[in-house]
């Protein structure tokens, strides 16, 4: 007897990284940085050194762009930390745009009925900001930064949490992020990782890292679900 071609599973739910996935926001995450060393009298880095330091929330950003040792005391590091934050604030949508392609990747994911989400490790009030700026008409069943008490991703906990929020399971999900820490992330929740090449880091790494596949633009995610 011969048995008829497994269908391939239905994804009900995509949950997006944010910075350098939906967004390209190194130059005011860099000019935020080098406003806050500029104060303190050291030297900026290039906008392309910003690619390695994000991706591991603002409190590792601030950490990574000060010459070793600088920051490792706990009260100078919140100190640091704060001043970024109000960097960042004066910065935000400066320069920040949506990749092309974006939007029309995600007016076919509603009009599909896919539900969406965010899972990023900017800061959570930083999160709904920029979400709100530049994707305010979509329907985001759930955004999510990083927040007080919830481990940052690669843990799992904030894309359960995210999957909790919109009433699916990881096997009906996929993850579309651009660094190792998105590929872990969806790894270790058990979510199909798509790892996006227009973003902050390789096809190489994101491809170490547990990609499932690699597109080179948004519309190729249709093709994934």
């Amino acid at each position: 007897m011969i048995c008829p071609a497994k269908e391939k599973s239905m994804k009900r739910a995509v949950l997006f990284d944010l910075d350098g996935t939906l967004l390209d926001t190194l130059d005011d995450l860099a000019d935020s940085g080098n406003a806050v060393l500029a104060a303190h009298g050291f030297e900026p880095h290039k906008v392309e050194a910003y690619r390695t330091f994000i991706g591991d929330g603002m409190s590792k950003l601030v950490e990574r762009i000060f010459p070793p040792g600088v920051v490792t005391d706990p009260g100078v590091l919140q100190q640091r930390l704060q001043e970024y934050k109000e960097a960042y604030q004066a910065r935000w949508r400066n320069k920040s745009k949506v990749y092309e392609g974006i939007p029309e990747l995600l007016a076919k994911l509603a009009e599909r009925g896919v539900k969406t989400g965010v899972l990023t490790n900017k800061a959570h009030d930083f999160a709904l900001k920029c979400v709100g700026e530049y994707f305010g008409e979509h329907p985001w069943d759930v955004v999510l930064g990083q927040r007080e008490g919830v481990p940052r991703k690669p843990d799992a906990a904030g894309a359960n949490d995210a999957l909790e929020a919109m009433g699916v399971k990881a096997e009906e999900a996929l993850f579309v992020g651009d660094s190792s820490v998105d590929m872990q992330t969806a790894v270790n929740a058990g979510i199909r990782a798509v790892g996006v090449s227009w973003g902050f880091r390789g096809r190489e790494e994101l491809i170490a890292n547990g990609a499932s596949v690699v597109i080179d633009a948004p519309g190729e995610l249709m093709g994934e679900l």
